[in-house]
This record gives C-alpha cells, sequence and structure tokens, in this order.
C-alpha cells in the first residue's frame, strides 16, 4: 500500500507542522521519519496515526565546529541510506518534508528515488536545506512568500477553536518554548511586582531547566505565578490570557495569530538569517502584532504597550489570520496516493 512520508523536526515549530497537517489525514497510510535527536520521539513516538515510524542518528550541522561538522555529515551519509530503504520499503508516494537536520535524511534520499517531495517551509528566510532542495521540490509552500500554492499556515484546529476577542488585560502569558529563553525570563520577574499591582494574573513558560529557579523567585517576591516547562496544554494558556510576550518561532507566532492573542515579539538573536526577527516583522507591519529586539527591551515600553487597545488588535489577528492552511496541505499530499 502507498503511503505519504511525512519527515523533519528536531524543534517544536518543526514538529507542529507534522501534527498540524497529520490530524487533516485521518485514516490515511502515514508513515514519519525522524531523528533520534531533539524533541521528535517525545512528540510522535507513541502516536498511533503514524502506521510506522522511524528515529534516525542524526544531527545539526550548521552549528558545529569541523570535527563535528564531519561526524554530522558522515551520520546524514548512513541516514541518507536507511531513508532510501525506508522509502522502498513504504513504498513511499509522496515525501513531506518541514526542514530541519532531522527531514534531510528523507528528503535527499526522495530525491535521488524519484519521489514527489513537498516542502513547506515555516520561516520569512527559508533554512538552508530547504533553500538546496526547493529547486527540486514538486511542491514549496510558504506563508510568507506571494507565489506559494497555500499561503494559510498550518495551524492546528484548535487554536482557532479557543480563539476570543480580548476585552481588558486581566491575564499575561509569557511564553519561552519547552528549552525557555532567558531575556524573557528576565522580563517576566521585572515586570512582576507591577503586574501583580494591578491584579494581573500571570502564566510564564519558564523552560525545564529554569523552572526551580524561575518558581524561588515568584515566591520570594510573594506572587503566585503559574510556572511550567514542556506542556502539551499550550492552547488553553493562550485562551486564558490577554496579552503574550513571546519568541517569533514561526509556528508559535501563527498559533498566537490564530487565537487572536495580542503579542509582544522578542526574537532570539542568533536564530539563523535572523528569521524570528522576519517573521515577527510580517504581522508588526501590519500593525497586528509588536516586535522588539532584546537589546532595546524597557520594562516601561512593554507595560506602555499593555495599556493600548487590545480588542482592536485581537479582531485584526483573527480576520487576518486562514483556517484552512492544513486542510489545503492535506490535499495536496493526498492527490499523490491517487
Amino acid at each position: 500500500m502507498k503511503s505519504i512520508v511525512m519527515t523533519g523536526g528536531g524543534t517544536g515549530g518543526h514538529l507542529a507542522i507534522v501534527r498540524a497537517v497529520k490530524r487533516e489525514l485521518e485514516g490515511r497510510p502515514l508513515v514519519y521519519v525522524g531523528s533520534t535527536s531533539g524533541q521528535d520521539r517525545r512528540w510522535f513516538g507513541k502516536d498511533e496515526a503514524f502506521g510506522t515510524k522511524y528515529f534516525l542518528e542524526t544531527r545539526g550541522v550548521v552549528n558545529q565546529g569541523f570535527g563535528g561538522k564531519i561526524r554530522s555529515l558522515g551520520m546524514l551519509a548512513g541516514a541518507v541510506k536507511k531513508s532510501m530503504g525506508i522509502l522502498r520499503e513504504q513504498e513511499a508516494a509522496v515525501v513531506f518534508s518541514v526542514g530541519g537536520y532531522s527531514a534531510a535524511p528523507t528528503a535527499l534520499a526522495a530525491k535521488m528515488l524519484g519521489i514527489p517531495l513537498v516542502i513547506h517551509e515555516q520561516n520569512a528566510v527559508p533554512g538552508a536545506l530547504n533553500r538546496l532542495l526547493k529547486p527540486f521540490a514538486a511542491v514549496y509552500l510558504s506563508a510568507f512568500e506571494e507565489e506559494s500554492p497555500v499561503r494559510a499556515y498550518p495551524i492546528d484546529k484548535i487554536f482557532f477553536e479557543k480563539a476570543r476577542v480580548r476585552q481588558e488585560l486581566r491575564s499575561v502569558l509569557f511564553l519561552g518554548g519547552s528549552q525557555g529563553a532567558a531575556a524573557i525570563n528576565r522580563l517576566a520577574l521585572e515586570l512582576a511586582p507591577a503586574l501583580k499591582a494591578r491584579g494581573i494574573e500571570i502564566f510564564h513558560q519558564a523552560g525545564e531547566r529554569h523552572l526551580d529557579k524561575v518558581r524561588s523567585v515568584y515566591e520570594e517576591m510573594g506572587i503566585d505565578a503559574e510556572v511550567f516547562g514542556f506542556s502539551d496544554r499550550i492552547p488553553t494558556y493562550m485562551q486564558r490570557a490577554d496579552f503574550a510576550v513571546a519568541r517569533a518561532g514561526a509556528s508559535t507566532l501563527w498559533e498566537l495569530a490564530a487565537n487572536g492573542l495580542p503579542t509582544l515579539f522578542l526574537p532570539y538573536p542568533y536564530a539563523a538569517g535572523d528569521h524570528q526577527y522576519r517573521n515577527a516583522e510580517y504581522l508588526a507591519q501590519r500593525r497586528l502584532a509588536w516586535v522588539m529586539r532584546e537589546s532595546d527591551l524597557e520594562e516601561g515600553k512593554v507595560l506602555d504597550l499593555m495599556k493600548q487597545d487590545l480588542s482592536l488588535l485581537s479582531k485584526g489577528l483573527m480576520e487576518f489570520t486562514p483556517r484552512e492552511g492544513s486542510r489545503k496541505i492535506a490535499e495536496i499530499l493526498e492527490e499523490y496516493l491517487r
């Protein structure tokens, strides 16, 4: 039986795309190929929607020294060979790649075997692998590019279902990802006394490594904040919040937009190609979000943003963000099964 092979990951942003599209392909023969590194196994290791799952020994190449690059390339070569065997065994009709180092072996194997490759680029600045493979892709998708056949980002339905118009500021969500973000943690703790004085509730994703330290600081200040690390309840936290401070990974950005949650984006300053800033800039230029560099961050500036008309921005986000991205991508993949 022919199958749809989905590959890519390493980070939650990539994996969120796989999850959103996968849910639109219920009942179809699905195979996942990821990496033993990163978050792939945590997300899909027990996911029964995939008939078969493979986790190959791979790791990133870009942020390695010379010796590390050589070892990474050696791992990649071995993983490409394994991927070719997987694609043959699973009778892959199409490979859907969302990028990241997890995607490299299977995406390259697809091209070597002449299997159609559908690429989704999540960021405003394409990643190295997607730039390399774009000329060879059967379909290349990006919510940020005018020529993309699907401009809607693949967002899980739950973020739309939990959307609401924010009328007043009663709660703030600091969203640093499961690993946490030092700049967001610092800002949250700096703002906490002022937020408490205004009766504003705090939800803070501090990251698994920083949980104990951040919780202890809140306790010392006598502030009852809800602090967490990795969580599968992010849609609920977004629904409860009236304002957010977040990094600007593409999946997070579009999930916040779908939820109608006014957000100040603090892009990770060392992201490849400064893509997080470019992602956030896409919404900021349309007056649908705010973006600040870490170097420009000031407590007073952030508090001033929280005083602005949240309802206008919230409505604008909900009107701007299309719902059909995951479904349209799923339809493209389904065509190859026919």
